[in-house]
């Protein structure tokens, strides 16, 4: 029977007067003609059952157990109806021999009385002996029921010989069936099966069900991310979800033989505490996973980003100040989903401590003991660490901290038991505690520890330590943020992105990080580097600007960690600024020496740029798989060695003509036995040009331009694959004319190239040069022959007008599929301070394969000339900078001007003209 307690259960589903209106149909008809109406029947029964228990999830949004027990209830009582009557009706036998018998066990999920709204009906029909014919034909006529009634079922039709045959074999088959429920049929029959399972299949398989269902979770956790903190989490499969807690049960279940989760507690491997966590969690990941269920009308278990906003508000999360509903929502069942990482660190800790007792030593050692090692009073064995007593933390709270940095710095792990201990104890940790100076000095050698202060600090944010001792920490704690770009909560993130740090010292990521490698060895305060990481996002949810809130928690924490004025200064003004260097590296052009000036301007000093460099690259880096890549790399690297020169010397190495002259002698050594081509077309280019381009593009451009000069072709496209730079440049030479560079955006966009950056060119006799750094969606270089082929043939088709782009890329579906589920308003900026001869205009709107195209032609229409044009891409949203002048080349200052180019640039990126082109 069903454990939950279902109320008003007659009023899901009323056996008693279907089983009746059933027998009146059979009485009128004849079982055979009454077929159709029985469906009919029965199928109403389920409408009526299913409306409502949706109802009831309406009411009670966070009834997860009830609600799941009562879809459970719905199908049993439907399938005992069925049974009832094929058994007394359709295949009636008054004398049935020994083996004619039959008993329906529900398994899985629908066993743990666990059923969402779309949940398969996994059912075991068993029978005492194989090929029973009437067997066979009562489970038929079952099964064709229920298909009528458009349940997905999951069946199986086996003796009990059988059953226990493939539960030694399979490891899902004897999970099922250790889940098996019985629902309706011989129920001496289920019992016999039940103990010939529990003696044949499980007695003596403890521990290789153990392991193998350890392996099945980690493989499982691999699949979806390894990380439960993944910001679209599968409630059921994903690491810290449903999946999770049953693996406990299962695993109790089979040891202990546990019939109920809460029998756990009995047999010690949960407190009561932890059971009523486990409880809270279970029944909260079931409420949300019938509600997806019931808003997409299938068995939907990713918790998406477009279905979080309507879980969140079923479930009656309102907005507060900083933080949206569904912000709010989420960091809820981040929140449950690391409590049950905790306790499955206790609950295996427990198995592998009673395996440990009852392994049997023999020979000469039987008896032997090894004895644990003390250090500094704790107690040392088997490569973990744990308290000596029970009470060792309230005693002294400070050991709260003293026990993780003892572990990060011996290598040990802490004792499941003792984190046990730790998280039950952690409210010791008040003021007193926080302002200790051992506590702080202690916490600091941690953060900055010399082997894996990731791990440790991970250990210490799931016993709750870590949020009590910084209680600002304690606020981001399992907190998402509502976009596509971070693919971790704001803690996940931040411990990440500490352990990138350690691995970068370490020299473990030289390969993608060299500059940081080198430079977290010449920065005079190593520990200001991992405070910095520590708090750079410290202030998320706060409402405001975090990068500023963030910068006075710095001010306040840093003194109470031990550091120095000096350094309490350097690390608020790295978290105050710690989006400078990637703001400026991907929306700035970095051969703009205002853009230089600019940078210095605020870094003031070498000590600051070093530490700068490595937290952006960590930060970056720390956001998600993918985020971080060659050509972020290429950029900040430029940006770095300009400011470093600037600080250094002081001023710029060299003026704008020593500038073009260096930069020619650069190519012409590139060049080798063709610097000729230089001579012949070199002073074609102007100063602009030159200053632009780094050397490397400038040769592949002179040997370009010399190749299509010479057969005279009045459109040359030249594709070629930078390694360096992660990326693929195209090159188009072509008569300049109006409206070219938003053509050729256009022509590339439709090949499903990704533009990053652009420089737009004329040489002195009124050729275009034009030059795009291109990605795949990916952010791979588009290297494939026939990739480079479709890109040269989309520009020219683009160019020559043979395709009309416009709807073309209206077409082109979104970036990333649920986009949609973000409201991106299109911000348009403008800045006449950030370049010397340009005004920059940058764009920040939703990412569409159209955006580049539509922006470039607004700003042609409002008669602007284009230099230079740069793209970032953040998840959903899209940062496109543009370098323009007038058509006299000056800057555009004019109010005027500039609203009617904001009002074209906004409806160009905006939701309803994309909509407006899409119904075109």
């Amino acid at each position: 029977m069903i454990a939950q307690r279902i109320p008003g259960q007659r009023a899901i589903i009323d056996r008693r007067a279907l089983a009746g209106t059933i027998a009146e149909h059979v009485e009128a008809d004849g079982a055979a003609k009454a077929r159709p109406a029985i469906v009919t029947a029965l199928r109403d029964a389920l409408e009526k059952g299913r409306e409502e228990l949706t109802r009831r999830l309406e009411e009670k949004p966070s009834a997860g157990h009830e609600i799941t027990a009562g879809y459970a209830f719905l199908v049993d009582q439907l399938v005992r109806t069925i049974h009832d009557h094929v058994v007394a009706d359709v295949y009636p036998s008054a004398n049935r021999s020994a083996g004619e018998r039959l008993t329906i066990v529900a398994v899985g999920g629908y066993g743990r009385a666990e059923m969402a709204p779309h949940s398969d009906v996994d059912i075991a029909f068993l029978t005492p002996t194989r090929n029973t014919p009437w067997c066979e034909q009562v489970i038929e006529a079952m099964l064709y029921y229920l298909w009528d009634l458009a349940l997905k079922v999951g069946h199986s039709s086996r003796s009990i010989d059988d059953m226990v045959r493939m539960a030694r074999g399979d490891l899902s088959i004897r999970t099922a069936l250790l889940e098996g429920r019985y629902v309706w049929g011989d129920e001496a029959l289920y019992d016999e099966a039940s103990q010939r399972f529990a003696d044949d299949v499980v007695k003596g398989t403890e521990r290789q069900f153990v392991a193998e269902k350890l392996e099945e979770r980690n493989a499982r956790h691999k699949r979806m991310g390894d990380s439960r903190y993944v910001v679209e989490p599968n409630v059921k499969d994903g690491k810290g979800g449903l999946r999770d807690l049953q693996t406990l049960y299962w695993i109790g279940k089979y040891i202990h033989k546990v019939r109920t989760a809460a029998e756990l507690v009995d047999v010690g491997l949960f407190t009561a505490n932890e059971y009523r966590s486990f409880r809270r969690a279970e029944g909260f990941m079931l409420a949300v996973r019938c509600h997806l269920h019931t808003i997409t009308g299938r068995a939907e278990d990713r918790l998406t980003f477009d279905l979080q906003r309507q879980v969140a508000s079923r479930m009656n999360f309102a907005d507060r100040p900083g933080k949206s509903a569904v912000e709010r929502f989420m960091q809820f069942y981040f929140l449950q989903a690391k409590r049950v990482g905790s306790l499955t660190g206790v609950f295996l800790a427990h198995i592998d401590e009673q395996f440990a007792k009852s392994r049997a030593r023999k020979g000469l050692l039987a008896s032997f003991r090894p004895k644990p090692r003390m250090l500094k009073g704790y107690r040392v064995f088997g490569g973990s660490i744990a308290a000596p007593g029970d009470d060792w933390f309230r005693q002294d709270p400070v050991r709260l901290i003293e026990i993780f940095q003892l572990a990060e710095a011996n290598g040990l792990e802490v004792h499941p038991e003792t984190m046990r201990q730790a998280a039950r104890d952690a409210g010791y940790i008040k003021h007193e505690v926080r302002d200790d100076p051992r506590a702080n000095a202690l916490f600091l050698e941690l953060l900055a520890g010399r082997n894996d202060p990731e791990t440790v600090l991970r250990w210490m944010n799931e016993a709750e330590v870590f949020g009590r001792f910084v209680p600002d920490f304690g606020r981001v704690n399992a907190q998402m943020q509502f976009d596509m770009y971070h693919h971790y909560t704001v803690d996940e993130h931040t411990i990440r992105a500490i352990g990138l740090l350690s691995r970068i010292e370490k020299g473990l990521l030289e390969a993608d990080h060299p500059r940081a490698t080198h430079l977290i060895h010449e920065v005079a305060s190593r520990r200001c580097a991992y405070v910095a990481a520590l708090l750079h996002d410290i202030a998320k949810g706060r409402g405001g600007d975090h990068s500023i809130l963030g910068a006075e928690v710095a001010e306040e924490l840093c003194p109470r960690f031990g550091l120095d004025d000096s350094e309490t200064a350097l690390v608020a003004w790295l978290v105050r600024q710690h989006l400078l260097m990637s703001r400026i590296a991907f929306k700035r052009d970095l051969t703009d020496p205002k853009t230089i000036e600019d940078f210095v301007k605020e870094v003031q000093s070498l000590e600051r740029l070093r530490h700068l460099a490595i937290l952006t690259a960590i930060d970056i880096r720390a956001v998600g798989p993918g985020t971080w890549n060659s050509w972020k790399g290429q950029l900040l690297g430029e940006l770095y060695d300009a400011a470093e020169e600037r600080l250094r010397l002081g001023h710029m190495k060299h003026g704008r003509e020593q500038r073009v002259a260096a930069k020619k002698a650069a190519v012409a050594e590139l060049l080798a036995d063709k610097k000729g081509f230089l001579r012949l077309y070199g002073d074609r280019f102007d100063d602009a040009y030159w200053i632009a381009e780094p050397e490397d593009i400038i040769a592949i451009n002179i040997v370009h331009y010399t190749a299509a000069h010479e057969v005279k072709d009045n459109l040359s496209i030249h594709c070629e694959v930078d390694k360096a730079r992660g990326a693929t440049l195209v090159t188009v030479i072509a008569a300049d004319h109006p409206g070219l560079f938003y053509r050729i955006a256009g022509g590339i966009h439709l090949a499903g190239a990704n533009i990053i950056d652009a420089r737009i060119h004329t040489t002195r006799t009124g050729w275009a040069v034009d030059n795009f750094i291109v990605q795949d969606i990916h952010g791979r270089p588009f290297s494939e022959p026939d990739q480079l082929q479709r890109i040269k043939r989309s520009i020219g088709d683009a160019l020559a007008n043979r395709i009309e782009l416009v709807p073309q890329l209206a077409k082109r579906p979104l970036p990333h599929s649920r986009a949609k589920a973000f409201d991106v308003r299109p911000i348009v900026t403008f800045d006449n301070q950030a370049s010397g001869r340009f005004t920059v205009i940058e764009v920040n709107a939703r990412d569409r394969a159209a955006l580049l195209n539509r922006l470039a032609r607004a700003l042609f229409e409002c008669s602007l000339v284009v230099q230079s044009a740069h793209i970032t891409h953040y998840g959903e949203r899209a940062a496109d900078t543009f370098y323009v002048t007038d058509l006299t080349g000056g800057k555009v200052t004019a109010p005027g001007k500039l609203k009617a180019i904001e009002e074209a640039l906004l409806e160009a990126a905006s939701d309803e003209r994309q909509a407006e082109l899409e119904g075109a």
